[in-house]
């Protein structure tokens, strides 16, 4: 693990973020294949049904993304305690609840997938395509929450490069799959999901042979399960915490797409390929912000208040540059982009998209100041203002979908996500302000 106490906060900073960075961006290619493939080969209507329910999944998935980091931090803990019974304790119960909470996921989106597509508003020339595509992706629900755990629990004790290298291997085998299952197999929308699935599946199992071959520390056997009560609490309570802060920004856009998906089978094309670009815009913001967790967290432990503040100006002067390179390509390229993207040569496609980009883009200074602030705030141990904060984001977009959409329609959701940002940003920047540690100039100790 770095230690992020010394050194000039700019450049540990850049350092700790590289590896993130290259995972993120791995990430975000996968989910761009699925766009690109299923739009150039299946069209519009079909890439307009996955488009549908990306939101859902996203909710769900980033749920269970966030619920693993949190069992991490525990197992973490006990491995920087060389505390090796509670670590395997601590694996025992993480891979028991992750199983548990899954599993009753999986249940549940299935049972009640019909009625959640309902009230999605999900068109009916392509519910069919969108129930078929959406309904694999949760059967295989498991197989993530299970890679994601693998690759949390190899972090936890310090190796990020195994699950960068197994995640490359996953996206590669998902380019591939999808070419297979969709234009060998025409399994149409389904092999996008089938492909996504037997990647994940593939790259889980992976990690579980690395894991046993070169990490005993992470071996588990029958005794382990007997952990206590107070642990599971301590599991629950970090996971659930992180996966809430996730679900919350996912509920909001949940409910832009109950407004997207009465405006027709064009704008939903836009819209899907519009927040593909946005995730690659503002990619660099999710990595800073992963940083400043870790670098805040680190310096507020050690007492080091002032390389806090420093750390913040450092991730603002970062993010500001590249809000700057971002605004620059929404204004010349995002045609470009958008074609790239989705294959489409639909002129309203790409008329609404780009003015979405424009738009939106214009305000990425506020959203890069509240990931920045919202991470920060998470490593001082303030966990209730980020959520405060999540919380604006979510009831912002329920309110305004529901005032905007029909009046302005497709601008309505454009100007919906700006909006919250600038009321999101308020509490943050107030609460960081009035924080008693970081007025100080002096160094402390805790």
């Amino acid at each position: 693990m770095r230690d992020l106490t010394t050194g000039k906060p700019m450049k540990q900073i850049i350092l700790f973020m590289l590896p993130i960075l290259i995972g993120n961006i791995l990430q975000l290619t996968y989910s761009l294949v699925d766009t690109r493939v299923v739009g150039s080969v299946l069209g519009d209507t079909a890439l307009a049904a996955v488009g549908a329910t990306t939101s859902l999944s996203s909710m769900v998935i980033g749920f269970l993304q966030g619920l693993t980091n949190g069992f991490a931090v525990i197992i973490a803990r006990f491995f920087g305690a060389n505390d090796e019974k509670g670590l395997k304790r601590s694996v025992a119960a993480s891979v028991t609840l992750a199983l548990g909470v899954s599993l009753a996921l999986t249940a549940v989106t299935i049972v009640c997938l019909k009625q959640i597509l309902g009230v999605l508003h999900v068109g009916a020339d392509i519910y069919e395509m969108s129930y078929s595509y959406i309904v694999i992706i949760f059967a295989g629900m498991t197989v993530a929450m299970l890679y994601n755990l693998c690759a949390a629990m190899l972090r936890a004790i310090g190796d990020s490069v195994t699950p960068l290298i197994f995640l490359g291997i996953s996206v590669v085998l998902n380019i591939f799959g999808d070419l297979f299952c969709i234009c060998v197999l025409d399994l149409g929308v389904r092999g996008a999901a089938v492909a996504t699935v037997a990647a994940q599946l593939f790259a889980t199992v992976l990690c579980l042979i690395f894991i046993y071959k070169k990490y005993e520390l992470l071996h588990i056997g029958k005794a382990d399960f007997a952990f206590s009560r107070k642990l599971v609490e301590e599991l629950f309570g970090c996971g659930l915490s992180m996966g809430f802060m996730g679900c919350l920004v996912n509920i909001g856009s949940v409910a832009l797409q109950t407004g997207i998906n009465t405006l027709g089978n064009d704008i939903i094309v836009a819209h899907t390929a519009a927040r593909k670009i946005t995730e690659l815009f503002m990619l660099l913001f999710g990595v800073v912000g992963t940083t400043m967790a870790t670098y805040s967290g680190q310096n507020f432990g050690a007492g080091r208040f002032d390389r806090v503040k420093e750390g913040v100006r450092a991730a603002l002067t970062i993010v500001f540059i590249w809000c700057g390179i971002v605004l620059v390509c929404s204004y010349t390229v995002a045609p470009v982009l958008i074609r790239l993207v989705t294959g489409t040569s639909s002129p309203a496609v790409i008329s609404a998209a780009t003015s979405y980009l424009k738009f939106d883009t214009l305000l990425y200074w506020v959203t890069a100041i509240i990931i920045v602030l919202r991470n920060t705030m998470q490593g001082i141990g303030d966990h209730i203002t980020p959520v405060i904060s999540s919380s604006i984001e979510c009831v912002g977009k329920i309110i305004l979908v529901n005032l905007l959409v029909e009046p302005f329609g497709y601008w309505g959701i454009i100007v919906s996500e700006p909006i919250t940002w600038c009321f999101m940003v308020i509490p943050l920047i107030v609460q960081y302000l009035r924080n008693p540690m970081l007025k100080t100039k002096k160094e402390h100790t805790v």
